[in-house]
């Protein structure tokens, strides 16, 4: 059994780790993955504060997911709370303070919350003891709620949560929230830039970029494991590469207006001028901070390269756009990349930018039945994509992709999906 010592200094530990997390999807996994870890708990979820609900963000759940195919990740699911006293997570989020049940369904009368069982009579989950902790910021503010799920003990068996974890767990949830809220502020930055691109070209929408980050950063996931990467690197590598996705078409704000809102189709010298916006939204990151820099640079320089080498820009220096040394066509433009010549996450995130352009109805299409979709993707591996990715999209991730289009719908229009 830990001691308190032992105890203060992996919470210590795990709050260096999270505080290096900057995509908020991927942090808020990170911090109830850790959060059960040191409460040897069965399940968790995270509520994110938004106005006078809280949002249930996120969700882990080990009994139902050993339920699922190896590599199967729970559905998303979202929904929101009133931040009230008629709810646990509301109770801890107006109050303040810890709140740790032994069992649920044995809620004394006295309080005025109570715990909704829908959950569990839909799905034959048994909750019995919860955790519930405020994720307070700096300004002692509320922010969200961690509600950790059947403690287990030493026999594997559900027991109550201890009680003498207080100090270190508020410890804990304090760092994750000031950690919460600065990813927060970091996306809110990627889509004010996609905003941008967003009032040039229509078509470039918050959903749609939100959609095809999460889409890469499952192709990542699956083609990692497949090909036997560290968990390490594979965390590091989809944080950075999740938040690059998000601006994969940044450049089109320097792209005239006559081009971007022609409603027809381009003649070859504007589409000649519409390829360009891979070179100018690479300019943007042309001067290498951080992992992230480097990763945004190449995957919006290098999301339109084809399988067969008849994409776009090709072997081009991104700060003059002339062709690099031996890679000349004889008219004078760039040779396309080929294969393996792509860097990972530009096949990556052009797979998963196809995949949402053609399932997604836009302003000159409608949206592509499903199986036309997958006919299309399946008919293109080799081809435009790179067909490893491809067959990991139809191995393992299709049912993900589903879930993300859900959590991310258009404003006004939704994928063409399989009926759940």
């Amino acid at each position: 059994m830990e001691g308190p010592d032992s105890k203060l200094i992996k919470a210590l530990h795990l709050g260096l780790e999270i505080s290096q997390i900057k995509d908020i999807d991927l942090l808020l996994e990170k911090i109830l993955t850790e959060a059960r870890s040191f409460t040897n708990c069965d399940a968790g979820s995270i509520y994110i504060k938004e106005g006078n609900r809280l949002r249930f963000s996120y969700a882990q759940n080990d009994t139902m997911r050993r339920q699922l195919p190896p590599g199967r990740k729970l559905p998303y699911s979202t929904f929101t709370v009133p931040i009230d006293n008629s709810s646990i997570a509301g109770y801890v989020s107006l109050n303040g303070a810890i709140l740790n049940i032994p069992d649920v369904s044995r809620i004394a009368p006295c309080y005025p919350f109570s715990f909704n069982a829908s959950y569990d009579q839909l799905t034959g989950y048994r909750t019995h003891s919860m955790l519930t902790v405020p994720l307070k910021n700096f300004r002692n503010e509320v922010i969200g709620v961690l509600q950790l799920i059947n403690a287990i003990d030493s026999d594997g068996k559900v027991a109550p949560f201890a009680d003498n974890n207080d100090e270190i767990i508020t410890y804990f949830a304090n760092n994750a929230a000031s950690a919460v809220e600065r990813a927060k502020m970091t996306r809110e930055i990627i889509l004010r830039m996609n905003r941008m691109a967003e009032m040039r070209d229509p078509k470039e929408t918050g959903p749609h970029v939100n959609r095809v980050a999460s889409y890469a950063v499952v192709l990542y996931e699956a083609w990692a494991a497949r090909n036997g990467l560290p968990q390490h690197e594979i965390d590091k590598n989809r944080d950075v590469l999740r938040m690059a996705a998000m601006l994969h078409d940044v450049g089109k704000v320097a792209i005239s207006d006559t081009i971007l809102k022609k409603p027809g189709r381009f003649t070859p010298e504007e589409f000649e001028a519409m390829k360009k916006h891979t070179l100018y939204g690479a300019e943007l990151f042309c001067d290498i901070y951080s992992d992230f820099d480097e990763s945004a640079a190449v995957v919006i320089l290098n999301h339109h390269e084809r399988w067969d080498g008849k994409g776009y820009p090709g072997h081009v220096d991104s700060r003059t756009h002339e062709p690099l040394a031996g890679f000349e066509t004889e008219q004078g433009g760039a040779r396309g990349k080929r294969g393996a010549e792509i860097p990972l996450f530009g096949r990556i995130v052009a797979l998963a930018d196809v995949y949402d352009a053609l399932s997604c109805a836009r302003c000159y299409k409608d949206a592509w039945d499903h199986d036309r979709v997958l006919a299309t993707i399946r008919e293109e591996a080799g081809k435009q994509f790179d067909p490893e990715l491809v067959e990991v999209l139809f191995d393992c991730c299709l049912e993900s992709f589903h879930q993300i289009a859900r959590l991310y719908p258009d404003h006004q229009v939704s994928p063409k999906l399989p009926q759940a």
